[in-house]
């Protein structure tokens, strides 16, 4: 059975400094996950291979609908690809951290550059400069974002 536990936040929300309390409720198992969680090799190679199959999946998925209603490939095409979009729902689920938002976060790091090379595989679309840079910053940005230290806070 899992326990719960109460989190009081306080804010100060008016100009008299009249605070406000906001209390929120969580597992103790997802409240502490992130902060007794510590990467190793293995476990950053899995989060970027799920990441990697999670864009394969999301954007195949999506490339297969695209054809099929833009450009009248056959209707199974469409079908295919909302298959696949199912599941590329359930990939994310088997990180190796509990955090959602951090993972759906990180996530769109990897789906930008990964879009890019997707259209250059698929349909020839070669990135530009622009392209190739701001996929550079958004990877170390989410980067930065998942392989953070954290500890109590």
């Amino acid at each position: 059975m899992m326990k719960q536990h109460m989190t009081a936040l306080t804010t100060n929300n008016d100009t008299m400094g009249a605070a406000t309390t906001t209390t929120t409720t969580m597992n103790d198992e997802s409240a502490a996950s992130d902060d007794s969680f510590s990467w190793s090799a293995l476990t950053v190679l899995q989060a970027v291979a799920l990441f990697v199959a999670a864009s394969f999946a999301e954007i195949g998925g999506g490339w297969l609908v695209w054809k099929a209603i833009r450009e009248k490939k056959p209707y199974w095409w469409a079908i295919l690809g909302s298959l696949v979009l199912v599941v590329y729902g359930f990939i994310p689920t088997l990180q190796p951290t509990d955090s959602f938002g951090r993972i759906y976060a990180v996530y769109g790091g990897f789906f930008i550059v990964m879009s890019f090379l997707a259209g250059w595989w698929w349909d020839g679309d070669r990135p530009d400069i622009g392209d190739v840079v701001g996929g550079l910053v958004s990877l170390v940005g989410v980067c930065l974002i998942m392989f953070w230290p954290r500890g109590k806070q």
